[in-house]
């Protein structure tokens, strides 16, 4: 059994800077990591879970479209134009537009307007009039659909552009005759329409296949024309754009893993809405006795005089008129009045009220400041990646005599940075959250999230500050190797705090028993879990060190895991060690 002092000292930095770390490139990149295939034609960072989704361009899409539509036409003998129209009323599913044509093609046929035939002819006519404004042309100057229906080229024009102008309903454009129809398909629109109508219409036949699909959707970053397809099906929803903006699938909010979407949405809301202005009205002051309207005392004697036009004067204590007080109620500094009063407990709902309203501010700004701090931190950690990108990895490369692809280090050291960034940010969305109740589950939470905080800030100071001396030299640096096994160190060691905390809230803390999860004192302020649990717990926690081999606790009937050798982490199965200090010591 290793002694505190022992403990400690595998917790020290050192260790995390051993050579055991300088084959840091074979470490598990666990469920979360950072693509290396970068394409040529983007400095962007990408970042996923997993490749379940394909980020793509307008070409992809184009021709993602000419594909399906080849395949529709194809299996149905049918033209290209009338599988496009039955594509985008079946949005874009190939699957379901054979199901539907083979259960029934006149039915199919009838919903979508495919008129098989024209369903009026003029074979020997030498004018034909329009259908809309009733006046003869030359059969050279009348266009029809499928059906027939004769209608000159002004009218179709006024027509299309109408249809046009008012959005993407226009896809489903139909013959102009009301007892028609027959479907007007995108070759008809290229023949017939303005030149900035075509290209309006182009543009929602192209945004109809990534808004209409299930599996598809536009990244939601301001300006980016990039859609995402997704994976039905996949265990994880956060999706990344090569414009480096990342959001999840399921809610289009930004990526948010491991915190669920539920939860977002209520700290989203929490942080627009205004019950936190009102919170913060009822902790902080209180209202005028004549015209109720709010006051903050911030400073100053107990003499209250409310802003124009009301300018009554009131004590601030017990609200009362001022003229009845004075030197006989305790001056200006303090009321007997409303001291006798609150003995009596005239005041104790208000103040009760007070109180609450105040210790919930207090909470909830404790944690959106934390939130608010790790938000800004990534985004100058961005900032700082795209200069070391762009700027500095030529500089360093120079100065240390190093080929460029010899310092992926430092890049890979700052995507993990920014993406810790992000998971710890929503950490504090989650702890707000969880039950106050649960004591267990809190300590344990703020106990992973704090390590893995620790090892985010010791590796965000050396790839910021302990960078600046290489960058700064005047030649090469005899020490740089160190500098790059202690960073790289670091990142392995961080990425494998943040999957331990990742996979703890992914499974809803579950492994903690709420009587029986305990950690031992060890220097970092954290006692034992449920310190108020029962006594049999507590004596389960006395005789940690005199079980068997492994650090089981008495005898297999009154004890229900394994305690790790390190941490006191219980309900372990198998193992003396817990993951978390498992990879600690890798």
């Amino acid at each position: 059994m290793e002694s505190e002092d022992d403990m400690h000292d595998a917790e020290s930095p050192d260790d995390y800077y051993s050579d055991d770390m300088a084959d840091y490139s074979d470490c598990d990149n666990g469920d979360y990591e950072f693509l290396d295939n970068v394409p040529d034609d983007t400095d962007d960072i990408i970042l996923s879970r997993q490749q379940n989704f394909t980020v793509l361009k307008e070409a992809d899409i184009k021709q993602r479209q000419e594909d399906d539509i080849t395949t529709v036409s194809t299996v149905l003998s049918i033209p290209r134009v009338d599988a496009s129209i039955l594509l985008r009323h079946y949005h874009w599913s190939v699957s379901d537009v054979h199901e539907a044509w083979f259960a029934d093609e006149f039915k199919v046929r009838e919903t979508v307007g495919l008129v098989e035939g024209p369903v009026i002819q003029f074979p020997n006519a030498r004018e034909v009039n329009c259908g809309i404004c009733f006046e003869g042309y030359p059969l050279d100057q009348i266009s029809s659909a499928i059906c027939g229906h004769p209608f000159c080229r002004t009218c179709w024009k006024a027509y299309m552009n109408v249809s046009i102008d008012g959005g993407p309903g226009c896809l489903m454009l139909r013959c102009p005759d009301p007892s028609c129809g027959a479907a007007v398909g995108q070759c008809m629109v290229n023949q017939l329409a303005t030149d900035q109508d075509k290209d309006k219409y182009a543009r929602y036949v192209l945004r109809s296949y990534v808004e209409d699909s299930r599996k598809t959707k536009w990244c939601p970053a301001p300006g980016c024309d990039y859609a995402i397809e997704f994976v039905i099906g996949s265990s994880g929803y956060d999706v990344a754009c090569f414009c480096s903006h990342g959001f999840c699938w399921n809610c289009s909010e930004e990526a948010h893993r491991p915190v669920d979407c539920g939860t977002v949405s209520k700290w989203i809301l929490k942080n627009s809405a205004e019950s936190e202005n009102m919170n913060w009205i009822l902790a902080n002051s209180k209202p005028c006795p004549k015209c109720k309207r709010p006051i903050e005392k911030n400073q100053g004697c107990m003499h209250m005089t409310c802003t124009p036009p009301c300018k009554f004067e009131f004590c601030w204590l017990c609200l009362g008129v001022w003229s009845d007080h004075g030197e006989r109620t305790g001056g200006f500094y303090a009321c007997n009045r409303y001291e006798s009063a609150k003995q009596e407990g005239a005041y104790d709902e208000t103040e009760k009220r007070r109180e609450m309203a105040k210790n919930s501010l207090e909470r909830y700004t404790h944690y959106y400041e934390r939130w608010a701090t790790n938000q800004s931190s990534r985004q100058k950690a961005l900032a700082d990646l795209e200069q070391m990108q762009n700027v500095q990895l030529e500089k360093l490369s120079d100065k240390q005599s190093q080929p460029e692809s010899q310092l992926k280090f430092i890049i890979d050291a700052w995507l993990q940075i920014v993406e810790c960034r992000r998971v710890l940010k929503w950490t504090y969305a989650y702890g707000f959250y969880l039950p106050l109740h649960e004591q267990a589950k809190r300590m344990f939470f703020e106990y992973v999230q704090g390590e893995a905080e620790s090892g985010l800030e010791r590796l965000h100071q050396c790839a910021e500050k302990d960078l600046q001396t290489y960058l700064n030299a005047d030649g090469p640096s005899p020490d740089f190797n160190d500098f790059r096994t202690k960073l790289a160190g670091l990142t392995s060691v961080t990425r494998n705090y943040f999957e331990n905390l990742v996979r703890a809230l992914e499974n809803g803390l579950s492994d903690v028993d709420s009587q029986e999860v305990g950690y031992k004192n060890n220097g970092m302020g954290v006692g034992t879990i449920g310190g108020g649990a029962s006594s049999s717990t507590k004596s389960k926690s006395k005789g940690r060190g005199g079980g068997s081999k492994g650090g089981r606790n008495g005898t297999a009937e009154d004890s229900t895991g394994w305690f790790c050798d390190q941490c006191t982490y219980m309900n372990l199965k198998t193992s003396s060690v817990c993951e978390m200090c498992r990879q600690r010591r890798l």
